[in-house]
């Protein structure tokens, strides 16, 4: 009875279109005045859930993925995309996905990251014959495989809900994301040949040297993060600290085409969706409290039951169902609604906490650019100005290529497991 007043308290405000956060909040105080408990819980709670460390690198790398996607470094990335690959058939849509790996180690935003592909991608792709929902295909992919490379905000938020180390989730991610990367690739290059897709350029070790060179400055950043992560040498959040300073020092004395009230205004955004995220984070452990006390793990448990002889059928169970979740409600509320939940059954049928964490991330990558309802899909749509029904033919080769990718991470765990083990993360 308590759950189902919540739940329909929470649907119907969703669909008067209120704003995800509020209709959380308002069904947590509805259940905990339902319940009989004590109105308190809303405020320590919330409290509570605010005060995690590894959420202080959230605002950091906002601030860092903001500032060098107006600085233009997404530019320098997609010529050194083109050089490694574009000789290729095919080669400019294959230059996509290897620009969506690099830059996602920068930007930190999913929404940033399809703005900034789609500004320097799409007029190229047009040119060279590629159909606008093909483009949008390509950047919709790519940036769905991104999710898995850190910093993600994503990765910090699973962290805290999970109670595992950041650094351990961003080291975990780097090779499943070239699995699944490697799975478009081969796409990419079935469709140049089904659909004659052109070369792009013929390459020379001049101009792999000078986009090098160009990309330099950008491709700093990964490597620090790899290495500094890797041996041990700074936290999530001082890593955040580092990335934030260096893009800020090389916007101003590099790049030099940012002002210092541009700054600003990118510190203040930064501020607000880092308040919005912790806000979300907040107020949706009222409604784990809820789920915990009305028995909703142990009612998952039996359901999932079936699934839980075998590791590879649960997690991909759960896994379409972050998938439904991350394309109907975003990626952070199905991370602070749905994964606490299911992490314990995870736990106790011998799952490891990180391989489970990279699974529901690279899920929620995926349901965030499938149609017809993902947000990241409709923003990628918007720059190739393409209706969901004619972009969604061309699109499902894409998706299962994505769904391919993710199987091979649920079945092979040290896909995940390899870099945090070998940096002495986890056991």
């Amino acid at each position: 009875m308590l759950l189902a007043a919540t739940g329909v308290v929470f649907v119907g405000l969703l669909l008067l279109s209120l704003p995800i956060v509020f209709c959380l909040g308002a069904a947590g105080v509805v259940g905990l005045w339902l319940g009989g408990f004590p109105m308190q819980q809303l405020g320590s709670s919330m409290i509570a859930a605010s005060q995690s460390w590894v959420l202080l690198a959230i605002p950091s790398f906002v601030f860092a993925g903001s500032l060098m996607e107006r600085a233009g470094m997404s530019h320098s990335l997609v010529e050194l995309a083109r050089a490694l690959v574009g000789w290729l058939r095919g080669g400019l849509g294959m230059s996509v996905i290897v620009v969506s790996y690099f830059f996602s180690d920068i930007c930190g935003s999913k929404m940033a990251e399809v703005s900034a592909l789609g500004s320097a991608l799409m007029p190229s792709l047009s040119r060279a014959g590629y159909r606008p929902e093909d483009s949008a295909s390509l950047i919709a992919s790519g940036t769905a495989m991104g999710m898995l490379v850190p910093p993600a905000i994503f990765m910090i938020v699973i962290a805290a809900v999970t109670n595992q180390s950041a650094v351990a989730l961003f080291l975990a991610g780097f090779i499943p994301a070239a699995v699944v990367g490697l799975c478009l690739c081969v796409l990419v290059l079935i469709q140049a040949h089904v659909l004659g897709w052109p070369k792009d350029t013929e390459t020379s070790w001049h101009r792999l040297l000078h986009a090098s060179k160009d990309a330099a400055v950008p491709m700093v950043i990964p490597i620090v993060i790899l290495g500094g992560f890797y041996l041990g040498a700074f936290t999530a959040t001082e890593a955040g600290a580092i990335v934030a300073f260096y893009s800020l020092i090389a916007a101003k004395f590099y790049y030099r085409n940012i002002s210092w009230m541009q700054v600003l205004h990118i510190a203040y955004d930064s501020g607000v969706l880092t308040g919005v995220v912790i806000f979300l984070l907040a107020v949706a452990t009222v409604f784990q409290y809820l789920m915990g006390l009305s028995g909703v793990p142990e009612l998952l448990g039996r359901l999932l039951e079936p699934l839980q002889s075998q590791h590879w059928l649960f997690l991909t169970g759960v896994a379409l169902m972050t998938l439904l979740f991350g394309m109907l409600l975003e990626g952070l509320p199905a991370a602070v609604v749905l994964i606490p939940v299911v992490f314990p059954v995870a736990t106790r049928i011998g799952i490891h906490p990180v391989h489970f964490d990279i699974v529901q991330t690279a899920a929620v990558g995926i349901g965030l650019f499938t149609p017809p309802m993902g947000v990241g899909l409709l923003m990628a749509l918007r720059f190739a100005q393409v209706p969901v029904l004619q972009h969604a033919r061309s699109y499902w080769p894409y998706l299962a290529a994505l769904c391919v990718g993710l199987m091979l991470i649920i079945c092979i765990p040290e896909l995940s497991l390899f870099l945090p083990r070998s940096a002495g993360l986890i056991k």
